[in-house]
């Protein structure tokens, strides 16, 4: 029996951009499709940030399996217990947010890889091998493979710790969240600031040493996009649904106005 593809994480091996889109206003399956078609590789299901619950994140995360488009969510700081029940629910990987020291970093690959890697404990069958009865060794250990596992650089100190924390096995990716850190800099929303540029830099230098993947969040607009990608970030978050819905239908409004 073979397991849910995650397309994130496919792309990456293959030091591809692996594009996602921010999932806060639909909340509902419909937004697989649509953003399949629309040709993201994966999807960031929030939990930190607006209304979306578990129950929800989990059916997408099931409905998502067999898309092409993988579901990652992101849960709130130090939601360690919620990361592991949406995992056994059905996510392809979980983003842990303000995550500042390697002993952090540490105790997340612990909690969210199963033996020996860490103590994650076993729930089951599993939506991402279509709930089939398998070997448990065998389950594990392919589950663990393909699961993402991300954290959150957000202030001054986690990327002061940006080497530490990329060293820690079980972790994958080191995902900027650029508006926080602008936040955190004292330069809110200058997500383009030679501060954060120098940021993502340390960042992208520490994952190439110890073949880890940088990311960016935050950073959307087409020259900041560009800007990051060219630094080497490869997990980029490009995006998220109610911007980008409210920016197209502001702009058609405009244009069917001038008509007038």
């Amino acid at each position: 029996m073979g397991i849910a593809v995650n397309a994130a994480k496919a792309r990456l091996k293959k030091n591809e951009l692996a594009i996602g889109i921010g999932v806060r206003l639909v909340r509902n399956v419909d937004i697989i499709k649509v953003m399949k078609a629309a040709g993201y590789d994966w999807l960031f299901l929030d939990l930190e940030h607006g209304a979306m619950s578990i129950e929800t994140a989990c059916e997408i995360s099931v409905a998502a399996q067999d898309s092409g488009i993988a579901p990652i969510v992101r849960v709130p700081h130090g939601e360690l217990t919620m990361a592991t029940r949406v995992l056994d629910g059905g996510a392809l990987g979980i983003v842990i947010p303000h995550v500042d020291t390697a002993e952090e970093a540490s105790e997340i690959a612990d909690r969210l890889r199963y033996p020996p890697r860490g103590h994650r404990s076993v729930g089951g069958g599993q939506a991402q091998f279509d709930y089939a009865p398998m070997p448990l060794a065998e389950m594990t250990r392919q589950s663990d493979d393909n699961t993402l596992i991300t954290v959150m650089i957000e202030t001054p100190q986690a990327v002061d710790n940006a080497e530490s924390i990329a060293a820690v096995p079980g972790i994958d990716c080191l995902l900027i969240g650029s508006s926080d850190l602008s936040m955190e800099l004292g330069i809110p929303g200058e997500n383009g600031h030679a501060k954060v540029q120098a940021a993502a830099d340390k960042v992208v230098a520490a994952c190439k040493k110890h073949g880890k993947w940088p990311g960016m969040g935050g950073a959307y607009s087409d020259e900041l996009l560009k800007l990051y990608a060219g630094k080497g970030m490869k997990l980029l978050l490009s995006g998220n649904d109610l911007p980008m819905l409210t920016a197209a239908a502001r702009a058609h409004q405009a244009k069917v106005r001038a008509l007038q």
